[in-house]
């Protein structure tokens, strides 16, 4: 067969062959300027030319993305350093009959035993965040959510300035031989996890970050669960839900622990 008759139409293989090469190249052209252009999320194109132009690198007009709706409400309080950090005696003494209908699951001191969080000692900017959340639905919590409903600026005020008015839990670790939890004191820097101390006290303390020395085992490992999953949700800038997440079942055991330890003489004196 000569090199005329080879590429030639009447020989069927040329034939099949340019066929098939034809075809690969259309199938990869709609597949590069249509449908993959269509495919990408958070653009939309008014047509398929402006889909094509945007395949090619030419200038295009793209529709406006519509933004995805969130998950939830989340936090719209701002805290800085002058967040009530100078309440009056009236403001306290307010406080102190507000936060008798808080007794029952906080403690008539501020120190818990039905593993809700000790509030005694407690930064004011934080319960003054917490409460203005759950009115807001920010936070939600079955008893929380409708205490916190009818409350003015001014009860979340005087509440917060109350709690942290009364002493705190002292920190107390029976074993102090053994090592801190690392996540605790380091952190994991290569995971993006900053020490928890940095923030919660022993290291640092952030605004609007809680101390939490002494709190309920249970109760920590349930809001950092909570945060993980993103069923809670008003952390600012998404801080929690970022750590929590990237923390291994271990180190939320450990810091858990590790925060959870109290001296079983302060203990007894809330009986």
């Amino acid at each position: 067969m000569s090199e005329r008759e080879l590429f030639s139409f009447r020989n069927p293989y040329f034939s099949v062959s340019v066929g098939v090469t034809l075809a690969i190249l259309v199938l990869t052209v709609i597949a590069g300027f249509l449908v993959l252009p269509y495919a990408q999320t958070g653009i939309k194109f008014t047509n398929a030319w402006d889909a094509i132009c945007s395949a090619a690198g030419l200038p295009r007009r793209a529709a406006p993305a519509t933004p995805p709706a969130p998950a939830g409400r989340t936090s719209e309080v701002v805290l800085t350093s002058s967040t009530v950090s100078r309440p009056s005696q009236e403001s306290i003494g307010r406080g102190a009959t507000l936060a008798q209908r808080c007794a029952i699951c906080h403690g008539p001191t501020g120190i818990s035993r039905a593993d809700s969080p000790n509030l005694a000692g407690q930064y004011a900017a934080v319960i003054y965040k917490q409460l203005l959340d759950f009115r807001s639905g920010a936070r939600t919590n079955a008893t929380m959510s409708p205490f916190a409903a009818n409350l003015s600026d001014q009860d979340v005020a005087d509440i917060a300035a109350y709690y942290a008015y009364l002493p705190r839990l002292p920190a107390y670790h029976p074993e102090p031989q053994l090592p801190k939890p690392h996540v605790v004191i380091y952190g994991a820097p290569m995971r993006g996890i900053a020490p928890c101390g940095s923030c919660h006290g022993s290291l640092d303390n952030k605004t609007g970050s809680p101390w939490l020395e002494g709190q309920s085992e249970a109760y920590l490992k349930a809001q950092l669960h909570a945060f993980a999953s993103g069923e809670r949700r008003n952390d600012i800038s998404e801080q929690m839900r970022n750590i929590a997440r990237a923390l291994t079942p271990q180190e939320i055991d450990g810091a858990a622990e590790y925060y959870a330890s109290q001296p079983a003489e302060v203990v007894k004196s809330v009986d």
